[in-house]
């Protein structure tokens, strides 16, 4: 009976083409109307060194990247000993493998695939017959896997002409002779994998894009006209895209010599009245501290992306951890407010986007998207309609205010006209001292505390304006969990799962981590008789940081690891059944 849910998962090494085989296959998808997440992952190598691909395609709604997988692509059996752990066939999965490789396939140890169907295919053989290259062996792939697994050719095709229609001639000739090559091969097996055949009606089609070029189209969209920033992984790709697109819609971009630079050429950017935004990772926005506190105390609007990886240090650059949450509310010296932002999935990287300069330019605030490679780098399946939102500029001062401007006048929100440079009447100075509210530099401890109120003020307009956080399952229920960023997708997959099985489960999700949501969250822990904490990092940072603002009920249970791994639905599961059974807990609050 043909599946109505597919998972592939493809390993090589590194110009296996892997990866962009799993964007052609997505966009196939997509194209179709079937809902798809991707999923990469590679070695800390700078070129070569193993990658994977894993893509869930779909007639159903779906928000985790799936556990085990359907259908396994090996193009070298040592690349796949690394992700061992990461990616697990089924146990009735389809294998396919490279015929030729050295490793003998009696040496080849997966036992959760004891029923699985082992195909051997000449990968190299075909390519090099039907193109000259064993370079295209990633595209004989898409013929197999189109022709055995039920995703119409002709998408796919249409997917191949997309990514090599612009290249010299003879590229996408050559190309398409290896995907019709991979067509015959699979035509010729005569293997019943009916049972792993995706079955669907063809719909309207969506968009296909990553977290990273989320938060880009929704910073153009925001109306972001200057970028500055420092290559780095996992984030780089904001830079890559704004560096084509921002300038066609009139905007400016700057490839700074470092992550310091790069804040302080956006915080000058927005002093001039344009709205700026930077992108990094944990390195950078350590190294961003400083300047986040100039960025502060002048009151200059400022967006900056930290798209979270494994740390400290150079760290795990390639993989996902929620790690950089106490750098991101407690970064810098001094008593300094900012916002911090925490996106679920793609679709919400374009909304938090939008509501981080929506919030900037309201509060004059540094805020801070805290995404995470999981996010960032993953390719998920977004409705165009869904891609809209409400743009809210900065509040500049009117002729009234100019007749007496006060840069830093006391206002019920905290927040006081800014004018743009030039502006006759306008006129004052701005830098990192202290000041008072025409600008003019104050030492006064007096002052300071009045200045301080007055930034902070601003956090309290914020909680009762952006209370974001999404509610998940029941209204009440015995076990309530609370996670953040990319762990809503599989925690949200898992609740459906447990729902199933009549176990009581909800979840709390922020969307906004600081200032925290903490009447929303009172609300839900009077709603749940256990609460679970479950975070992709060591210590647990999102737990503690709460037992600063709320008291967490006695019993409080939680679950942290390091990252290197996405959490899974399987994970989660496990976790709430250990909670269930009363096992397994690796701290509990007990007062």
């Amino acid at each position: 009976m043909p599946t109505r849910d597919l998972t592939l998962a493809m390993i090589g090494s590194g110009g296996d083409g892997v990866v962009t085989m799993g964007e052609m296959m997505a966009q196939a998808g997509a194209r179709d109307g079937l809902n798809v997440i991707k999923v990469e992952a590679y070695g800390p190598q700078i070129r070569g060194g193993e990658s994977s691909c894993t893509l869930r395609m779909s007639a159903e709604p779906i928000s985790a990247q799936g556990d085990a997988v359907d259908v396994l692509v090996v193009f070298n059996w040592a690349d796949f000993t690394r992700f061992k752990g990461e990616v697990v066939p089924k146990v009735d999965a389809v294998i396919l493998y490279e015929a030729a490789d050295p490793t003998p396939i009696s040496d080849v140890q997966i036992p959760a695939a004891e029923k699985a169907t082992w195909i051997p295919v000449p990968f190299i053989e075909l390519a090099t017959k039907a193109t000259g290259t064993k370079a295209a062996k990633n595209i004989v792939t898409l013929g197999i896997l189109a022709e055995l697994f039920g995703i119409p050719p002709e998408s796919v095709r249409r997917a191949v002409e997309f990514k090599f229609g612009k290249k010299k001639a003879g590229v996408l000739e050559a190309n398409l002779k290896g995907f019709t090559a991979g067509r015959e091969f699979a035509q010729s097996l005569g293997i019943d994998v009916s049972a792993r055949r995706l079955e669907y009606t063809v719909t309207e089609s969506k968009l296909v894009m990553t977290g990273n070029e989320a938060c880009a189209v929704a910073a153009i969209h925001a109306g972001c006209r200057f970028f500055a920033g420092y290559p780095i992984t996992p984030s780089s790709e904001v830079l890559h895209f704004l560096s084509e697109w921002l300038p066609r819609a009139g905007g400016r971009i700057i490839q700074t010599e470092d992550e310091l630079s790069a804040l302080g050429a956006i915080i000058g950017g927005s002093f001039a009245g344009v709205k700026s935004m930077t992108s990094t990772s944990g390195p950078g926005l350590s190294l961003m501290a400083e300047m986040l506190g100039l960025a502060a105390m002048a009151e200059v609007p400022t967006v900056i992306l930290d798209v979270q990886r494994g740390g400290p240090s150079t760290g795990l650059p390639t993989k996902s951890e929620q790690s950089d949450l106490y750098l991101a509310v407690f970064g810098s010296h001094g008593d300094m407010p900012r916002i911090v932002l925490a996106p679920t999935d793609v679709e919400d990287c374009f909304h938090a986007t939008v509501d981080a300069f929506n919030i900037a330019e309201e509060t004059q605030l540094p805020v801070i998207i805290l995404s995470d490679q999981a996010v960032g780098q993953s390719r998920q399946t977004v409705e165009k309609a869904n891609l809209v939102h409400e743009v809210i500029d900065r509040r500049t001062p009117n002729a009234d205010e100019l007749a007496d401007y006060k840069r830093y006048a006391q206002t019920p929100t905290g927040v006081s006209p800014m004018s743009v440079p030039g502006t006759k009447g306008g006129i004052y100075q701005t830098n990192g001292l202290e000041h008072d509210e025409t600008a003019r530099p104050a030492s006064s401890h007096v002052m300071h505390e009045k200045m301080s109120r007055k930034r902070f003020k601003k956090l309290e307009f914020v909680e009762e304006k952006y209370p974001l956080f999404v509610h998940l399952g029941p209204e009440r229920a015995d076990i309530g969990i609370v996670c953040w960023g990319s762990s809503k997708g599989p925690v949200e997959e898992a609740l459906k799962e447990l729902a199933a099985r009549g176990v009581s489960v909800s979840a709390f999700v922020p969307r906004i981590i600081m200032p925290f949501p903490k009447k929303a969250l009172l609300e839900y822990m009077a709603s749940v008789k256990t609460l679970v904490f479950l975070e992709v990092n060591f210590v647990g940072q999102l737990y503690h940081y709460l037992r600063t603002i709320v008291d967490l009920p006695a019993g409080t249970r939680v679950f942290s690891r390091s990252g290197g791994m996405n959490l899974s639905v399987t994970e989660v599961k496990g976790r709430i059944e250990s909670v269930l059974s009363g096992t397994g807990v690796r701290e509990e609050v007990t007062a």
